[in-house]
């Protein structure tokens, strides 16, 4: 499959899944509408580049829908001038999205097979990869104007929400009972409160679940 394939499926992508569902800001619709989503899709999952559906990558993790990604970026409302942090990097399609929207970009994972593929997928983005826990983040680079958690997680550990500034942002989906919402909010005086925008098909992080409790 070449670009003249995917080209017209990135079209039909930015108008049925993106426009259609409050992605709308023009500078994220600009963004996914050049970043070559094909690029960053295994070669046996290429037909699935532009579905509208998780496209399974390694075992446990998948990369999301576009619409959740557009929703995300879209209410994180970005300026331009922002250092980001993308935590669950994966194969690197949201850090390259996000590195068209921002100033700069780092992106965490901790898979080495999703890390090999997107080392080599975001060559020339300007994008910092770097390998860590995805529940620990990355202090080096902070603090972050914005952090993006690409994927569906329970709760946010006190240590993530350290690395954003007085007054940043993060951009998550939520999971509870097994559906996923997605949500974004400041951090205010060491504090994060997030609010939900939207239900979307999403993949769990690993990592990020609540204690269990038991009751007798």
């Amino acid at each position: 499959m070449t670009e003249h394939v995917f080209e017209p499926m990135r079209r039909a992508m930015v108008a049925s899944q993106l426009r259609t569902t409050g992605v709308n800001d023009p500078r994220v619709v600009e963004a996914m509408g050049e970043v070559p989503r094909e690029h960053f899709v295994p070669p046996e999952r290429l037909a699935l580049a532009y579905a509208d559906a998780l496209v399974p990558l390694v075992p446990g993790r998948a990369l999301n829908p576009p619409m959740a990604l557009g929703r995300l970026l879209t209410e994180a409302r970005l300026r331009g001038h922002e250092h980001a942090l993308v935590i669950g990097a994966a194969t690197g399609y949201a850090a390259a999205v996000l590195a068209r929207l921002v100033a700069s970009v780092v992106a965490v994972e901790e898979d080495d097979e999703l890390l090999a593929f997107a080392r080599e997928a975001l060559t020339g983005t300007g994008v910092e990869l770097v390998k860590g826990m995805l529940t620990k983040g990355d202090a080096k680079g902070a603090p972050y104007d914005f952090i993006l958690i690409d994927g569906a997680v329970e709760q946010v550990p006190p240590a993530i929400v350290e690395q954003v500034r007085d007054g940043g942002t993060i951009a998550l989906a939520l999971l509870e009972d097994g559906v996923s919402r997605l949500a974004a909010g400041r951090v205010i005086g060491g504090a994060f409160g997030a609010t939900i925008f939207a239900d979307a098909a999403t993949a769990a992080l690993p990592g990020f679940q609540k204690p269990r409790t038991f009751s007798f």
